[in-house]
This record gives C-alpha cells, sequence and structure tokens, in this order.
C-alpha cells in the first residue's frame, strides 16, 4: 500500500463556477520542479544565444555599412587623385608657355639647322603641300579654325613658349615677312600648287622676301606682337587664298 503523502491544490472560481481539485505526490512534484528548472535553463540559453546573434548581426550590418562609407570614399579619392594629376599636367602645360625660353642670338649662325630627315628641296617652289607641325613643341592649340560669321578664325592658335622656334611646314619661298597690326610680325611662304602658310604673332623674323626654305627651317621665334594677349603661333594653311584647317594636313607631335 502506498502511503506517500499527496499534496491536494484546489482551484476555486469566483461565482458558481465548480471546484477543482489536483493532488500531486512528492515525486510528481519534484518532477515538475525539474522540468521547470530544465525549462528556466533552456530558456535562458536560448535568449541568451538570441541576443548574442542578434548582437552579432546588429554588427554585421554596422561593419556593412562602413565598408560601403569607405568604398565611397575610395572612389572619391580616385576620382580627386585623378582630377588632381589633370589639374597638375594643365598647370605644368600653362606655366610652360609663360615661362620665356632664352632668345637666341638673331643671325643665321645662332638658328638650328632644319630637322634631320626633312624633306623637300629648297632650290625652287614645288607641289609639295605643307605638311610639318610648324614649331619645335607640341605646343596647346587655344583656339581652331572657325569658319564664318563674326567669330571666323582662318587658322589655328598654338601656345608656347616666348622664343620657340618657328618652322616652315614645308619647303618653298618667302613671299612676305613683315608687320601688321593685327598679325605682328608674321611670314608668309608659297609652297606651290596654290598652297600657302602664314605664321603670326613672332617676335623676331629670321627670313626675308624671297628666301627659299626646306621643311622645318626656322622662319623667327614666337612671341605676343599684333593682337595678342599671350606667346603663342597663328598658323593659317591657304589653298588658292581660301583657309584650310590646318590640322587636316599637319599632325600635333
Amino acid at each position: 500500500m502506498d502511503d506517500e503523502r499527496s499534496f491536494t491544490i484546489m482551484v476555486v472560481p469566483p461565482g458558481e463556477g465548480d471546484t477543482r481539485t489536483l493532488s500531486l505526490t512528492p515525486r510528481r512534484l519534484r518532477g515538475l520542479m525539474v522540468l521547470a528548472v530544465v525549462a528556466v535553463v533552456v530558456g535562458g540559453v536560448m535568449l541568451a544565444s538570441w541576443g548574442y546573434l542578434a548582437a552579432r548581426h546588429w554588427r554585421a550590418v554596422q561593419l556593412e555599412g562602413e565598408v560601403a562609407e569607405l568604398r565611397a570614399e575610395r572612389e572619391q579619392i580616385a576620382e580627386l587623385a585623378s582630377a588632381l594629376a589633370e589639374t597638375e599636367a594643365a598647370y605644368e602645360r600653362i606655366r610652360t608657355l609663360f615661362t620665356p625660353g632664352a632668345l637666341p642670338e638673331a643671325g643665321p649662325g645662332a638658328l638650328p639647322p632644319p630637322p634631320a630627315g626633312a624633306g623637300g628641296e629648297a632650290s625652287g617652289i614645288g607641289a609639295e603641300r605643307p605638311t610639318e607641325w610648324p614649331l619645335s613643341q607640341r605646343g596647346f592649340i587655344t583656339q581652331p579654325l572657325v569658319e564664318g560669321g563674326d567669330a571666323s578664325h582662318p587658322g589655328i592658335d598654338v601656345a608656347v613658349a616666348a622664343g620657340s622656334y618657328i618652322r616652315a611646314a614645308g619647303p618653298g619661298r618667302v613671299v612676305e615677312a613683315a608687320e601688321d597690326p593685327v598679325y605682328g610680325l608674321y611670314v608668309i611662304v608659297e609652297h606651290g600648287g596654290g598652297y600657302r602658310t602664314l605664321y603670326a604673332h613672332a617676335s623676331h623674323l629670321a627670313v626675308e622676301p624671297g628666301d627659299l626654305v626646306r621643311p622645318g627651317e626656322v622662319l623667327g621665334l614666337t612671341g605676343s606682337t599684333g593682337r595678342s594677349t599671350a606667346p603663342h603661333l597663328h598658323f593659317e594653311i591657304l589653298l588658292d587664298g581660301l583657309p584650310v584647317d590646318p590640322l587636316t594636313l599637319v599632325q600635333q607631335p
């Protein structure tokens, strides 16, 4: 005979409801307590795990945001570095344009010979088109040819430092070497076949009308004479008296 004592729990609802009783033996009560303790422990572990995972998730979201910000900053830095490099290159080009070179002493002995391999003969006017770059330096084109209208510009302007060599774009004869209120000191070379070239705003002329020149031969030195605001060469190619875009015949080095 089981003589274990039991615990009775009575549940009396308010009003006229039925009274309920629950009898618990010590063994059953201990079991329920063990289950309760296990449930509390498991719940605590689950709660702690959830908190840890939530914290890790929130940290991952923060890191993703920081990585995105760093990537954006890196792209901005790359763009700024590229813009800075372009600005420095442009500054260097402009600085060299306004750095006067040493002006060589006038006279044939002070002028360099035509570049090696320059073709053409200076013995007469042929039918060769002018195809040589008219400067010893690359320069910087600041104004292209513009045809028609009030803003017409019959040639190209190439900014270079004052004192740079102006070279003949092809073989021919100097037909004009003079000064003009607009062009300043200028030279016109006739090449034959209807072609003429004009070089303006020089600071010094090294040729005279009637001189025969070879491609690359020095005609003078660049400057800012005439209607000009900075040292540059105004270069024109004329075919039968009409302007031709120089960049269709000569190539900037």
